[in-house]
């Protein structure tokens, strides 16, 4: 039995006011942009293999400027807010038949970061695959091959339709956002970035043992990585309400947890572990030439090192399902949405409802079990390292200040711990 949900206060998300993270690896790429990033401004660019890095790195690059091309930025030339979008495909050609064949690739989870123009806070939007959305004209980069714009389909064909570049124009205009900055990752990508950071530290409100995606956990709480890590984020069928949205829910526990890792005094002092996720980042994830240059990551990361858990939460695109024009998919809620993105893009302050967390987690309470276990790639072995309930900060918002509570996201903040819940709990 999990804990009882306990009420959630509405949590503060603070922005300074400006002009203008089957789903599987949902929040690990966002990490694997930011991680790659964070760490390699945590460690002296002396200290690792620079111009190795910037060869793959610029190997590797994708572009998604429609032609007209985009500055790289040098170190030190990030200011104010701005946009990252990380996109994670299924069936890349890349990763072979190890996780199943599919029929094409499909972007399987797309996040998008907006960083606020104080760098201070910021938001990490999970997009569902199976939203139904408008996709613009779009050209392939490697045929050269036009399509023409569709309506009402799911997010996740764009790929299949301009690649990296066609995504990032979909979400331009559903979200009214400019994106400059994008990362491609598969699931090969996501083993190489956890292994690199040590582990996770993951917890489960009951035992989980998945046939479909191999997830065989305790109750408690347990460090992953490698494939476990994978499994992790793939599951859906033994969590929640076993939808896709239930399984976002539980990669934004795992991205929240990640973010604190990596800003955790051991991670970010350890040169050996930011060179491992310097290095799994150059050569597991396509960035964008925006971003494609050692001094573009480290400009990156010198804007996201100082950012506040308080103030860096992860929402899910607002949508509902149960249309039966639209069986299976997410459909927009629009006012929801519109909300929600105006907001984001003057950076006013808003926060999230009792209880929304979503379907696939629950807030961490002092009767969560306790850590059982660490597992990395299914071994087993005790957890010393696993953070207990309620070690994340919980800063109350400053006297006199009045979000605007949008009722209808789900999400939670980086510095919350959050427990995913059984099936059907």
């Amino acid at each position: 039995m999990k804990p009882p949900r306990s009420p959630r206060a509405e949590l503060p998300i603070r922005h300074a006011r400006s002009p203008r993270f089957a789903t599987t690896k949902t929040l690990t790429r966002l990490i694997a942009v930011v991680a790659a990033v964070v760490l390699v401004s945590g460690a002296s660019l002396g200290a690792i293999a620079v111009n190795s890095l910037a060869s793959q790195v610029t190997a590797n690059s994708v572009d998604i400027s429609g032609g007209t091309g985009q500055a790289i930025p040098h170190v030190g030339a990030f200011a104010g807010g701005f946009n990252v979008l990380i996109v994670g495909t299924d069936n890349d050609a890349n990763q072979g038949d190890a996780f199943g064949e599919r029929d094409a690739t499909l972007d399987d989870v797309n996040i998008l970061l907006h960083v606020s123009a104080d760098q201070n806070g910021g938001v990490v939007v999970s997009f569902p695959r199976d939203l139904i959305v408008d996709h613009p004209q779009c050209t392939d980069p490697v045929s050269g091959q036009e399509f023409a714009a569709t309506y009402k389909q799911p997010l996740n064909t764009g790929f299949e339709r301009g690649g990296l570049a066609c995504i990032k124009s979909t979400l331009e205009k559903l979200t009214g956002l400019e994106i400059p900055y994008a990362g491609l990752i598969s699931f090969n990508g996501v083993i190489a970035m956890t292994d690199a950071v040590g582990g996770v530290p993951v917890c489960l409100n009951e035992a989980v043992d998945d046939s479909n995606s191999g997830l065989d956990l305790p109750a408690g709480i347990s460090t992953v990585s490698g494939a476990t890590a994978l499994q992790f984020l793939r599951t859906r069928d033994s969590i929640g309400d076993g939808s896709d949205l239930a399984r976002i829910s539980s990669q934004q526990q795992y991205l929240s947890s990640l973010v604190r890792t990596l800003k955790s005094a051991n991670t970010l002092t350890d040169v050996t572990k930011l060179y491992a996720l310097a290095q799994a980042a150059a050569t597991n994830i396509k960035l964008s030439t925006s971003l494609a240059s050692i001094d573009a990551m480290v400009s990156l990361a010198l804007a996201l090192k100082d950012v506040d858990l308080n103030q860096l939460v992860f929402v899910q695109y607002p949508g509902t399902t149960g249309d039966a024009d639209y069986p299976g998919k997410v459909v927009p809620s629009t006012d929801v949405a519109d909300e929600l993105f105006a907001k984001i893009t003057s950076d006013q302050p808003f926060s999230l409802g009792a209880d929304s967390t979503g379907p696939g987690t629950s807030v961490a309470t002092s009767d969560t079990p306790t850590p059982t276990s660490s597992a990395a790639d299914g071994s087993g072995g005790a957890s010393t390292d696993a953070a207990a309930p309620g070690d994340a900060s919980t800063d109350a918002a400053t006297p006199g200040d009045t979000p605007t509570v949008i009722n209808g996201v789900t999400g939670q903040t980086a510095a919350e711990q959050t427990c995913t819940n059984g099936f059907g709990d």
